[in-house]
């Protein structure tokens, strides 16, 4: 700051138009994108985020097809030593999170979902005497227009 503290106001305007030295390399890194591998670190986050959402999504899934989606998610999650691009480890790898950690996040989390599910409550239902095997016991008013709309 010293220096430009002797300098004239017409020096100081005229260092304005002076070229500046640069390398090719120096003047071609400007242009080039920050992080080289962005638009693939996006495309892997999505997966992952993905993953993660069928996982939570269809841990209750009855259905056949959501039941699917979360086995396929599980084992692309605790799938290990997988050299393939889009594995789990390699995701979690690229973009700066420990596999390790997110997948047993992941499978804790999972149990305490399992854990807190109310279990489906069984009833054994005793035959009541009097009733018939045949079918339902139908009597009063309502019956008679039950009977009469089946066709009895």
């Amino acid at each position: 700051m010293n220096y430009e503290a002797g300098l004239s106001v017409e020096e100081k305007v005229a260092s304005l138009f002076q070229p500046d030295t640069l390398l090719p390399a120096q003047y071609l890194e400007t242009f080039r994108r920050k992080a080289h591998l962005e638009p693939e670190k996006r495309l892997m986050l999505a997966v992952l985020e993905d993953a993660i959402a069928c996982f939570q999504k269809y841990v209750h899934a009855r259905d056949g097809k959501g039941k699917a989606m979360f086995r396929d998610a599980e084992e692309w999650i605790v799938e290990e030593g997988s050299d393939w691009l889009f594995s789990f480890g390699n995701i979690c790898e690229v973009l700066g999170f420990n596999p390790q950690y997110v997948h047993q996040g992941l499978l804790r989390w999972k149990e305490e979902k399992l854990a807190g599910r109310p279990k489906a409550k069984i009833y054994r239902l005793t035959p009541r005497p009097g009733r018939r095997k045949g079918g339902l016991k139908v009597s009063g008013r309502t019956g008679q227009r039950f009977l009469k709309a089946a066709s009895r």
